[in-house]
């Protein structure tokens, strides 16, 4: 994942007052496995479907 992506969601779920946690419930993973996509540990195609699915939830195009 691109940095830049990785600074804009953050930066959302910061206005949105929104967890780790709380985006991965949403997203239907746990918080632990989300903080690996966005930290860039995890890239195979079911972590860029996910990416897909938070940036859905976010509003991030």
């Amino acid at each position: 994942m691109s940095e830049n992506l990785d600074l804009k969601i953050r930066a959302e779920m910061r206005k949105r007052k929104m967890t780790f946690k709380e985006l991965a419930a949403l997203v239907g993973i746990s918080g632990a496995y989300l903080s690996d996509i966005l930290n860039g540990n995890r890239d195979g195609k079911k972590a860029q479907q996910h990416i897909e699915t938070v940036k859905k939830i976010l509003d991030i195009r």
